[in-house]
């Protein structure tokens, strides 16, 4: 589900699509709790899925969507240590994977294997960006101002 560890990661080939699950994800804030390790998937590598892991730290108010959020933090840092998410962007990444989550996790991959076949360099679909609030924000949820 990650890309295996690599001491400098390559930029990867940006192959904007729309996302056809993740707006309509119907996901509660209550699913979630601090202390959850979760991902944000963002594409693919190598035929599998690929995103950012992260820890749930706080509940947190998303203001792209007006709506509770989570705050997340990176452990492997980089531009952005802490972001606010909606939470149908994030998926368990645990030992104890949530059928909710098992089930959009599979459905994402029939979608993107199936659009990618064949590839095996990191494609970003370009489905999110952080505002200068360090909220995280999914192409789909974006207004403007926000």
């Amino acid at each position: 589900m990650l890309p295996p560890s690599w001491e400098h990661q390559p930029t990867p080939a940006t192959a904007p699509v729309p996302d056809p699950l993740t707006p309509n994800r119907d996901i509660t804030h209550a699913h979630f709790q601090a202390g959850d390790t979760v991902i944000v998937l963002k594409g693919l590598v190598g035929g599998e899925l690929w995103g950012d892991a992260m820890r749930i730290v706080a509940s947190s108010w998303h203001t792209p969507t007006d709506e509770d959020g989570w705050r997340l933090r990176d452990a492997t840092g980089g531009t952005q240590s802490y972001v606010t998410a909606h939470p149908r962007y994030l998926v368990h990444l645990s030992r104890r994977r949530c059928p909710d989550c098992l089930i959009y996790l599979r459905a994402m991959e029939d979608t993107l294997l199936a659009r990618f076949a064949g590839r095996d360099e990191l494609i970003d679909c370009g489905w999110y960006t952080t505002t200068a609030l360090g909220q995280l924000v999914h192409t789909a949820d974006i207004r403007g101002g926000r």
